[in-house]
């Protein structure tokens, strides 16, 4: 067994909600901790300012997460606190530093605490990099994503696409692919009735659901058109919608209205807190992301965790998670593709064998295996300068 090494890991977490990406820190350091390691994470105290913040809150009421140390230091328009987190980590001498790269507006705050960290010449210093072109592109993207990387000593991505990206700002440092391993933090499954019962739903209809943050690149529109496809009238669908519209609601309500579906679409306009997660998966029957850009995606490993097929898009790191025709079915992000792939999944009874190839296809998606290429990564890297 190896030696235990002090971590550091930057990025959001509890009490910032971050729309999957505090799970993802605090599963992370979990993982760590379980093999031994001493862990901590350096959050935000303010991640954005409220003038660019689409949502109704950025923190969560639900309890912290039990034996984490997390320490909510980092402003992200105070450069004082960058440079106070990152002398405060460098005092710490932490073995690895692992840094969530996802937005280039972090890219001030983050570079800059990534080159106070370097000069304790003893910290190797990895980015976990979500993205790197950002899917809505903004003036100054790609000086604050350069500002960024500079100090990085290696990184690693969760999908073919963001590599290729990657290696536009950087050929020369080390790099490593792992998929998205599975969110598993949400506990065990519960049966379809009793989820149905807890969200109030009926047991005479089959459920999709469309489950996260709602902006314009995961298209929802599309799977409102999808589903007033004539070719999926004769199934007694109804669709779950479950997450925060960081989009304006109205046009989808009104897309809705005018499509003729209001009495088959369920609409939660809310952040799903964690301990509900559970009862939207087990109440599906077909998870569908029908996103018009992607990396990766959390609520595909949400999918796998709670064994449930999914129809996804043929965009960003989908193909490469959802096997077509067997954990799935793959789609160009387009109405009547995705129309025709949900009635095929129903009309063929598909539901076992996919879920029977689900619950095997996700066992490489292990916490173990992504400690593993961070280790190799570091491994790699000679610090001294």
């Amino acid at each position: 067994m190896p030696a235990a090494r002090k971590i550091v890991i930057v990025g959001p977490a509890h009490p910032l909600r971050g729309g999957g990406m505090s799970t993802f820190n605090e599963r992370l350091a979990k993982a760590y901790s379980d093999t031994g390691n001493d862990v901590e994470i350096f959050s935000f105290s303010l991640q954005y300012p409220s003038f660019l913040f689409p949502g109704k809150s950025q923190f969560t009421d639900e309890p912290a997460p039990e034996g984490l140390k997390i320490n909510s230091t980092i402003n992200s328009i105070n450069p004082l606190s960058w440079i106070k987190t990152g002398n405060r980590i460098k005092k710490l001498k932490p073995d690895i530093v692992i840094i969530r790269y996802w937005i280039p507006f972090m890219g001030p705050a983050l570079g800059t605490i990534a080159r106070r960290i370097r000069k304790n010449k003893l910290s190797t210093i990895i980015a976990i990099t979500d993205n790197v072109i950002p899917h809505e592109k903004r003036a100054g993207d790609k000086a604050f994503t350069r500002y960024f990387m500079k100090p990085v000593h290696a990184f690693i991505t969760m999908s073919e696409s963001v590599m290729k990206d990657l290696n536009i700002f950087d050929k020369g440092k080390p790099k490593a692919l792992c998929q998205h391993p599975l969110y598993d933090n949400y506990g065990a499954s519960i049966p379809r009735a009793e989820a149905l019962e807890l969200l109030d739903l009926s047991k005479d209809h089959t459920y999709l659901l469309f489950f996260g943050l709602v902006r314009k690149y995961k298209g929802l529109d599309l799977l409102l058109h999808a589903l007033a496809d004539k070719r999926l009238s004769h199934i007694p669908l109804k669709l779950m919608v479950a997450g925060e519209f960081y989009d304006d609601f109205e046009p989808y309500r009104q897309l809705v209205k005018d499509l003729g579906i209001s009495n088959i679409v369920i609409m939660n306009n809310e952040f799903i807190p964690n301990a509900e997660v559970v009862r939207y998966f087990c109440a599906a029957d077909l998870v569908v992301q029908p996103y018009r850009d992607a990396t990766q995606s959390g609520v595909t490993q949400v999918a796998y965790h709670f064994d449930k097929p999914m129809v996804v898009s043929n965009v960003g790191a989908l193909p490469e998670m959802v096997p077509d025709g067997k954990a799935g079915y793959v789609v160009e992000p387009e109405a009547g593709q995705i129309a025709e792939a949900i009635r095929k999944y129903f009309d063929e009874e598909k539901e076992r064998e996919f879920t029977e190839n689900v619950i095997s296809e996700k066992k490489k998606y292990s916490w173990d295996v992504f400690l593993q290429a961070i280790g190799e990564l570091a491994d790699k890297i000679k610090v001294a300068e």
